[in-house]
């Protein structure tokens, strides 16, 4: 089984159901959510005038390979109403392989590792809820490390169960 780390985000309608079902979705088809993070909520990054976003990461267990799960992923978004009218606008849903086992890979369409997980704190904060030990197999420095050492200034806050 490939130990993949998701991050799951949206900045519009009911934010937190849309967590929910986009995790029982990739249960449904990808593989075995192993454990979940707290959900997070940041201001947006990238395009500022828009809603926050709440994020969250997940352990996925799956037999599949990068590129299928990129495949089911993607119509996992569709399938939620995403839409991809430009870039870092507001969505729906977004789920993002930020790592595959300790692998590197790039596709044209997929970079594993995320390429800029260690630059954004809205990753980097769920994440080391449930990887804090987990070495980024690019930067060889622990989630933990990464997110001391996050130049992101953008300030995440645990949303209250």
């Amino acid at each position: 089984m490939n130990k993949v780390y998701l991050l799951t985000g949206g900045n519009m309608g009911d934010r937190k159901n849309h967590l929910e079902m986009a995790a029982k979705k990739i249960e449904n088809v990808c593989g075995k959510i192993v454990i979940s993070s707290p959900v997070y909520e940041t201001d947006a990054w990238g395009k500022t005038d828009q809603p926050n976003f709440y994020n969250q990461a997940l352990l996925l267990h799956t037999a599949l390979s990068p590129l299928p799960l990129l495949k089911h992923i993607l119509q996992i978004e569709f399938e939620m109403g995403r839409s991809r009218l430009e870039k870092y606008g507001p969505r729906i849903i977004d789920i993002d392989i930020l790592l595959f086992n300790d692998e590197k890979m790039e596709y044209p369409d997929l970079k594993i590792p995320h390429p800029e997980l260690a630059n954004r704190r809205f990753a980097l904060t769920p994440l080391n809820e449930i990887a804090a030990g987990t070495v980024h197999p690019v930067l060889k420095k622990t989630i933990s490390r990464l997110l001391n050492e996050c130049p992101d200034g953008l300030e995440v806050h645990k949303l209250e169960n």
